[in-house]
């Protein structure tokens, strides 16, 4: 390149500079190519160059440029198995600058497409990437003279850069495939396993007033972009319902991410909200996006938002107000489009007052607040929530169906964990009981099982068989009072009595009162409830 005079070289600087930046712009390979032999042209003069890609043996043009580009289609290939220099070229690595005798021996790539004359200017560059073969590059020129060594070198310096900038564009867009081929297989399973669809499908067709209302008033907030504060105790559904603002608002398109903020340690709580770059501490040994980056365009859930630890509180604060933060270890900005939302079976209003948690973020999160009731409070739903989660599990094993004395117990339990305990009590009984009916006794909750009506223990038959009323209530206690004959209703009060009594106040197990009734004890706590006992 000795020959080269100051302003080629300066030319020859920029052009590569530009070649090098849109080679990191594989989604721009057509546009890349084109420029890059419009850039080799000031320094090398040709009149048609073609870049080829190598596909099983044969030379398909991927773009060309010069004087005569137009006269070559891009449908024109070349078998290079045919044009050994060609071939040759690929295996040693290095450009050849053709001359007369190569056209004389083996002939021209382009012969019945141009009228080249014998002897004229060409030049083979090969284009590889480490023991890849990508293709070739030629260059023709009509003038008859031989390409000089420094052309030659510099074309193999362009050569190389086209070669890397073709490899991206492959890698980019088999990323892209992939991607999009991962998102279609997310929202099948999605779809197969619930996600947006089931949330919405699961909430909209509840009968309980209480929560009627709730999700009426979650449809109405769902296409605004404000924050929603999801309440409620633990099991209630609450990311159920965020799934379903997702999927009732504009960003249903987008990506739905969440974060348990319970369930990240202190010290990685903001590497997992912001981001964190390579080296920022100990064990960061790669870039890392963080939930917010994930989420952009979409919706951030933060689940247990209560436990976010104080010191993420403020910078969480920072990007709801600017909506711009600095991933950990970096001083760059990032700017993201994200919709919050965030629950909590935590009492946030009294965490304020005990200086756990931030009144700034509380408001600013609780633009909107949801409480969704327990399950307690909203039994006419358990029936349609225990069959539809039946059902979806159905899609894979089963079938099965409730009883409806199970349905009774389902009712009747005051279920402390909510939806999430009455699902996994119907998956446990699914697990062993492979399909059919599902009754009472076949129910493990709270680690025991129910007991058949007329299947008490052999314990319980005994203990049921010595008992004596007390003796100042004389043989006919459970059926009068000196002087009056008892109602059923005060015959079933103060026989539910008497077994408290007799079993000192214990209902479960096989001495238990429920088991001496011949009941199962959720039926015969809802008895006691409904008689006011103890």
């Amino acid at each position: 390149m000795s020959s080269l005079g100051a302003g080629s070289l300066e030319d020859l600087r920029a052009d590569l500079h530009a070649l090098a930046r849109l080679s990191a712009e594989p989604e721009e390979i057509s546009a890349l190519i084109k420029r890059a032999l419009e850039a080799l042209h000031t320094l090398i003069p040709f009149d048609l160059a073609v870049a080829f890609r190598l596909e099983d043996g044969e030379l398909l043009p991927l773009s060309a440029t010069g004087r005569l580009a137009g006269r070559v289609p891009l449908s024109h290939s070349v078998r290079i198995d045919r044009y050994p220099t060609l071939k040759r070229a690929l295996e040693e690595r290095r450009p050849i600058a053709l001359d007369a005798h190569h056209h004389h021996e083996e002939g021209d790539p382009f012969d019945g497409v141009l009228d080249l004359p014998p002897g004229h200017s060409c030049m083979v560059v090969p284009l590889y990437s480490g023991r890849n073969d990508v293709g070739v590059l030629t260059l023709d020129r009509r003038e008859c003279e031989t390409y000089s060594p420094a052309k030659v070198e510099l074309a193999a310096v362009y050569g190389q850069l086209i070669s890397l900038a073709i490899v991206l564009a492959e890698q980019s867009e088999l990323l892209k495939r992939f991607g999009t081929q991962l998102k279609e297989q997310n929202r099948l399973l999605l779809k197969k396993i619930g996600g947006a669809e089931e949330a919405c499908r699961t909430i909209e067709h509840c009968e309980s007033p209480a929560m009627r209302r709730v999700v009426r008033m979650a449809q109405q907030i769902a296409p605004a972009d404000i924050p929603v504060l999801i309440q409620g105790e633990t099991g209630t559904g609450k990311e159920v319902m965020a799934q379903a603002i997702h999927a009732w608002s504009r960003r249903a398109d987008g990506p739905f991410v969440t974060l348990n903020c319970a369930a990240i340690p202190e010290a990685l709580i903001e590497s997992e909200l912001f981001g964190h770059v390579r080296g920022a501490f100990s064990g960061a040994e790669k870039d890392r996006l963080g939930r917010f980056r994930t989420a952009n365009g979409g919706t951030l859930l933060l689940d247990e938002i209560g436990d976010l630890p104080v010191s993420a509180q403020a910078r969480l604060l920072r990007v709801l107000q600017e909506g711009t933060f600095e991933p950990v270890g970096s001083d760059t900005s990032v700017r993201v489009d994200v919709r919050i939302l965030a629950a909590t079976h935590v009492d946030l209003e009294a965490a304020t007052e005990a200086g756990t948690f931030r009144k700034d973020l509380y408001y600013r999160l609780a633009a909107v607040s949801l409480h969704l009731p327990p399950l307690r409070e909203r039994r006419e739903d358990i029936p349609r929530l225990a069959n539809g989660y039946l059902e979806r599990l159905a899609r894979l094993r089963g079938p099965w169906t409730l009883h409806p004395r199970t349905l009774d117990v389902l009712r009747t339990e005051p279920w402390p964990g909510n939806i999430r305990e009455l699902i996994h009590v119907l998956e446990l009984v699914t697990l062993l009981k492979p399909k059919g009916t599902i009754y009472p006794e076949d129910l493990v909750i709270h680690g025991r099982r129910e007991t058949r009506k007329n299947d008490v223990p052999m314990e319980a038959k005994r203990r049921r068989a010595e008992y004596r009323p007390r003796k100042d209530d004389g043989p006919m206690s459970f059926l009068a009072r000196p002087g009056k004959i008892l109602s059923y209703a005060e015959q079933e009060r103060y026989y539910l009595q008497e077994l408290l009594r007799l079993t000192r106040g214990r209902i479960y197990g096989p001495d238990g009162a429920a088991a001496l009734a011949g009941l199962n004890p959720s039926t015969f706590r809802s008895k006691l409830v409904k008689w006011g006992l103890r």
